[in-house]
């Protein structure tokens, strides 16, 4: 935790000298809304540090369209739609950006888009928005993700929980767009499965004490307990009570509850086995060099939603150079071209390939870290979701659930 607080500490830093520069005329603005402080604050600097990875590999490969330096701005969205619409309106109003990595969760990139997005006409891109609200949000092509939908994570959940036999859960969820979402999805699918969810209940973010809600799930009798909540957040607190109850043996969590502050405070020996879900990245070459990418630089490649923040700004790049200009016009057009087939296939960090491709006009793909980005017509893609255990007081990658 005191090294995330550092990163976010840093982060900041930054992002107060950047704003101190004057950037150069011929910079391109490119903005990162992030959710660095708020329920998913754990996870929030990893997704950061990968989204600035991909523009560091873009700047020292000659930078955008004419030699120009990508300047990335960091605004804080606080995985909240109140704070996320003044904190996009700044980056789109008043820093001018052209696009937009972010915000992180579901409601603050909602709250984003049509504060300021939609209207000013910039695109979007989240690595990690995954409730399925976004899939219908009027947006004007402007808005796309990087993960896939909780339409998909909610699915695999269930099929991963009834293929260990657990068919008995309680179930609490964070009320939110993410949290209903999810929780809606793996609840129609559990029990279409044979499972049964003995209590179901809502709750709110942010509360001191959930003790009337975990009797309340308790009751039910199920000794497998699923929270869809924040690792920093509700979701941590409701662990560490359900674990002083005394009344779960086994604990299941969403793609929110994977982060360093979720154990804080807690026995790991009484949550050993955590089981937990997230998505992932395709086996193969493009994952296999972000990978190398990410731990030249001293990041770890599989922190949650740092991929596929990764591919969020090296797509937002590719754009920008096929776009031919940093106008905001044309962006999502040129977005959809870089995105998908037809086209000679670019990995992550091949900047001075693509970029010469798209100089002689021919037609590029983008691969990226966490697999192919073929963009459907609500800006949504497929992937990959994989399991996580608790082990030995740490999150384990387990492998994609089939």
């Amino acid at each position: 935790m005191q090294i995330l607080k550092k990163t976010l500490a840093l982060a900041v830093a930054a992002t107060a000298l950047t704003a101190a520069v004057p950037a150069f005329a011929d910079d391109v603005k490119l903005g990162i809304l992030g959710d660095l402080t708020g329920p998913i604050e754990s996870l929030a600097p990893p997704i950061v540090a990968g989204a600035q990875l991909a523009f560091d590999h873009v700047n020292a490969q000659g930078g955008v369209l004419d030699g120009a330096q990508i300047v990335s701005v960091v605004g804080d969205s606080a995985c909240d739609p109140s704070v996320a619409g003044p904190a996009a309106d700044k980056l789109v109003n008043t820093d001018q950006v052209t696009a937009m990595v972010g915000a992180f969760c579901t409601g603050a990139t909602i709250g984003a888009a049509t504060a300021a997005g939609i209207p000013g006409n910039v695109v979007q891109i989240s690595p990690s928005a995954s409730a399925p609200a976004l899939t219908t949000l009027d947006d004007n092509d402007l808005v796309y993700r990087t993960t896939p939908s909780d339409a998909f994570q909610g699915v695999k959940m269930a099929e991963l929980l009834l293929s260990k036999g657990i068919k008995d859960v309680a179930l609490t969820y964070v009320n939110n767009d993410y949290g209903k979402g999810l929780a809606d999805v793996f609840e129609e699918t559990f029990e279409a499965g044979g499972g049964t969810v003995s209590a179901n209940a809502a709750h709110e973010d942010g509360k001191a004490d959930y003790r009337a809600e975990l009797g309340q799930l308790a009751g039910g009798g199920a000794e497998n307990l699923v929270i869809l909540a924040y690792a920093s957040g509700s979701g941590q607190t409701i662990l560490r009570q359900a674990v002083e109850t005394g009344n779960f043996i086994t604990y299941i969590g969403g793609d929110g509850m994977v982060g360093d502050d979720l154990l804080t405070g807690i026995d790991a020996a009484s949550v050993e086995g955590f089981i937990a879900t997230r998505a992932g990245a395709y086996a193969g070459e493009s994952a296999d060099l972000y990978k190398k990418l990410a731990e030249e630089a001293g990041q770890d490649p599989n922190a949650t939603y740092a991929p596929q923040a990764y591919d969020a700004a090296f797509l937002l790049a590719l754009a920008v150079e096929k776009n031919g200009s940093a106008d905001r016009e044309g962006l999502s057009a040129a977005l959809r071209e870089v995105a998908s087939a037809p086209g000679e296939k670019i990995l992550p960090g091949e900047w001075e390939k693509a970029k010469a491709l798209i100089a002689e006009g021919k037609d590029i793909d983008y691969d990226g870290a966490g697999g192919p980005v073929d963009f459907d017509e609500a800006g949504d893609v497929d992937g990959v979701i994989v399991e996580l255990a608790v082990e030995g007081g740490q999150f384990v990658e387990k492998g994609a659930i089939e």
